[in-house]
Parts: structure tokens; sequence; C-alpha cells
């Protein structure tokens, strides 16, 4: 089975910079791949309309290049679309929603090969990332689930009230703090950068590093500028990644067109 370069990229402690797609286009993961520049790149499948084959063409877009890749998983049904991701080829996976410490113990399950070793629920199955016949349920496919990344959203009321707790469950390699959601938890919607929402991505930041996690930090809207990136660095952040495609398409075709006016008036 394919290397996952996320993982190696992680054991080696070396820093990983990814890239976040929202539309189910295989060939927006190639141009993608064709600037030689990003580790991984995450598919938005929380937020985009897809199907199961749409999964299996990102996973063979992404694979042409030197890259990894992980997939957003929706608050429900994760147990499902975790595993069919996995399936498909996707190495790595994103959950979302995490409040409690039973929470983050079921997305591991989920992940982890169902082993007496590794506890999990994973079983075998004929789907693409095995080859469909080749690698069912042998060792190959156990390394490779055991090896996948898995990550959570730290962007609940809950989870951060008990968020030493929740890093203390074995299987977490990474986490990253969700302002929008967070805000929304605490009655602040859309106040992303109040100080009770940076005061929380700070601690979430500091924990992780503390426990030995990888904290994720997503670069923009309200972060983009080098001295915003340069802070996050500073506290030992090695995981950064870009902001979605309809983002940057947004803001550069706002930023542009508003230009293109002003010249004309």
């Amino acid at each position: 089975m394919r290397k996952n370069k996320l993982r190696e990229l992680i054991l080696k402690g070396k820093p990983s910079i990814g890239a976040r797609v929202n539309t189910p286009w295989p060939g927006m993961f190639e141009v993608i791949g064709n600037t030689g520049v990003i580790d991984y790149v995450e598919f938005e499948g929380e937020y985009s309309p897809w199907d199961l084959h749409d999964l299996e063409n990102i996973s063979r877009a992404i694979e042409l290049y030197d890259m990894s890749s992980m997939f957003k998983v929706d608050q429900e049904p994760n147990g499902f679309l975790a595993q069919r991701a996995l399936g498909s080829g996707m190495q790595n996976i994103l959950f979302t929603d995490i409040r409690t410490v039973e929470d983050a113990k079921r997305c591991i399950q989920i992940v982890k090969p169902e082993t007496p070793l590794h506890q999990g629920i994973n079983g075998c199955h004929m789907r693409r990332n095995v080859g469909y016949v080749l690698d069912c349920g042998n060792e190959d496919y156990v390394r490779a689930m055991d090896e996948a990344v898995i990550a959570i959203m730290v962007e609940k009321k809950e989870c951060i009230d008990h968020l030493d707790e929740i890093l203390s469950v074995k299987g977490i390699d990474m986490v990253q703090f969700g302002p929008c959601d967070y805000a929304l938890s605490i009655g602040l919607p859309g106040q992303w950068t109040h100080s009770k929402v940076k005061e929380a991505e700070l601690r979430t930041i500091k924990t992780a590093i503390k426990m030995g996690i990888r904290p994720r930090v997503e670069i923009g809207p309200i972060n983009y500028k080098s001295e915003d990136i340069k802070k996050y660095i500073e506290l030992g952040v090695k995981d950064l990644h870009l902001p979605s495609d309809v983002i940057i398409i947004h803001q550069w075709i706002k930023e542009n067109a508003k230009l293109i006016r002003s010249l004309f008036k």
C-alpha cells in the first residue's frame, strides 16, 4: 500500500504544509499537485456535495503526486464516512464536532484496524485502498490503517472545558482549533477574533504541544500575514495549511474586481 507522507513528516518531526479543497473535481487536486510545494491535500467532505465515486477519483488524482491525502468528516454518520473515505484511498481523517472523551475514543476506533492489539472497529473489505483484492485484511492493510493520521477539531465549548482529558486519549495525532464553531458555542456568533476565542486557540496549541500532539493552524482568512504566521511557528506549530479553494477564489475575485472598478473611476 502507498506510503503516507504526512505520517512520515510527523515521525521525523518535520513541518507540513497542506491545502484544503471544497470542490470534488479531481482536476483541482492535480492543479495543486503541479505546484510541487504541498505535502498533503484535505478534501473538505463536511462542506461539499460528493459521492463515493468522487472519493475514489480524488484519491487517484492525489496519488499522481508526492502528496498525502486527508478527508474531513461530518459529525454524522462519521463512522460510515471515515471508513469509506479510507477505503477509497484517503490516508488520513479529520473528525469534527468533538465534545467528550467518548467522542474522541470513538474516532480512534473508527480508524484503527480491528485486531486484539489495536482495538479498532475497522475490519476487512474489498475497496480501492487495498487494491480491491490484493491487500484485503493483511499486514500491509493493518499497518496502513494504524499509520493513518487521526486529527480532531477542537471547536466546541465542551471540548475546551475538558481539553486535557480529551487530548489524553491515545491515538490522537493532530488537533485544529475551529474559531467559527467555538465562537458560536460560547454565544459569540461571527466573532472569530474575540479575546475569548483567541484565548481558547492559544490554550489548544499549548496543551497539544505539551501532550505531544501536533497543533495545526489554517493560514487565512484572518491570520495570513507573515508576522501572524511567525507567531504560530514561534509557539511550536509545525503544521500549517492554506484556506479552502472557495475562500481563495472569493478573496481574489473580490480584491481584484474592486481594483479594476477603481481604475475605471
